[in-house]
């Protein structure tokens, strides 16, 4: 039985990671490490909670004791690490807590890993996820590819591409085999609503203002959260070691555009006049270091591994304006807070008892 470390578990991409990797692979023991800040939200894996194979443990990888006992006690044969500060709203207002998290947080768990599998790394696996962003922006034209070279903007990507030099760093100083993405945007069902989807979502069903930063028009490639997942499973398994893999949905949209996408589909779905909700569009003051464009060639994922995206935006999209109406219990404790209590009824209480 392979045991194999998730970080940061609990948050929105790695929640995906998780159910899939204790559904799809039964042997395998998966360990769960989240911190359990404000986007991380045990909920999101109530459904697999259970699972004789899954094993939630509350810690933060910035502890170095913590983070190398860790290591000792459960012998992992690979990590998947997902855990990081991924705000750039918050990576402005407070950079060193991403310099904490996605910098000494990876190197801590890089070293612990090399200290554990200094005698024997055949086998072992270290999976570093990591984001478009480090690129910096493209003009009108053009795709960002594993050749693009670095040039992060906001204190966000600058922390990322700090981490994602370690890791490499460590595969060629200590023979440490690991593999490296770079993923477009995500979307999908659980994602924590400071993000443009399910903020705009949220605000469009309860008739608030939603706010646009300049004229909207900066691009992003957006993927399917589940076809993320699924590419980390192939790259997981079966990517070579030292390389690098994008990961994109081939599916650019202008910020205003997919605004307005959304409001057409959800004055469809809540029964509105048409282009109502649109009116709630409100233009606010442009962030500082706000990278134009964004897009992932991630034909080198197609061709050498065989994965592809397998759904189209305008489906997907379909998909989660659904899943977030249908689930509004989550929406609402996510929104108040009352998320955060669920690790202490589930856990500590039972611990108590």
């Amino acid at each position: 039985m392979k045991t194999l470390l998730i970080t940061g578990g609990a948050g929105f991409i790695g929640s995906h990671v998780v159910r899939l990797f204790v559904t799809n692979y039964p042997d395998y023991s998966i360990v769960n490490l989240d911190a359990l800040t404000y986007a991380g939200n045990l909920e999101n894996l109530g459904d697999i909670a259970g699972a004789p194979n899954y094993t939630f443990v509350k810690g933060d990888i910035t502890d170095q004791d913590f983070v190398t006992n860790l290591f000792q006690n459960y012998n992992f044969d690979g990590v998947i690490h997902l855990a990081a500060e991924s705000h750039v709203d918050r990576s402005i207002t407070d950079p060193f807590a991403f310099i904490r998290t996605n910098v000494f947080g990876t190197a801590n768990l890089l070293n612990a890993a090399r200290l554990a599998w200094k005698d024997k790394m055949d086998g072992k696996r270290f999976y570093h996820v990591s984001t478009d962003e480090v690129y910096g922006s493209l003009g009108e034209t053009g795709f960002f590819t594993e050749e693009t070279p670095y040039d992060p903007r906001s204190p966000y990507s600058a922390s990322k591409a700090s981490s994602d030099h370690f890791v490499r760093a460590y595969h060629h100083t200590y023979g440490l085999p690991v593999v490296l993405s770079n993923c477009s945007n995500n979307y999908g069902a659980n994602h924590f609503p400071e993000k443009l989807i399910p903020l705009a979502i949220h605000n469009i069903k309860n008739n608030k203002p939603i706010p646009v930063y300049g004229k909207g028009e900066n691009v992003r490639d957006w993927l399917w959260v589940n076809d993320h997942a699924r590419a980390i499973d192939v790259i997981f398994h079966m990517g070579l070691n030292g390389e690098t893999y994008n990961i994109g949905g081939h599916n650019e949209w202008t910020n205003i555009a997919l605004i307005k996408k959304l409001c057409e589909i959800m004055d469809r779905k809540l029964g509105r006049e048409p282009g109502s909700s649109a009116g709630l569009i409100t233009y606010v003051k442009d962030r500082a270091g706000h990278d134009l464009r964004y897009a992932i060639d991630s034909s080198k994922l197609q061709r050498e591994l065989g994965w592809v995206p397998s759904l189209q935006f305008e489906e997907g999209l379909e998909k989660t304006v659904d899943w977030y109406l249908s689930n509004q219990q989550w929406l609402d404790n996510v929104t108040s807070g009352n998320y955060q209590e669920y690790y202490q009824k589930q856990y500590v209480q039972r611990e108590k008892n």
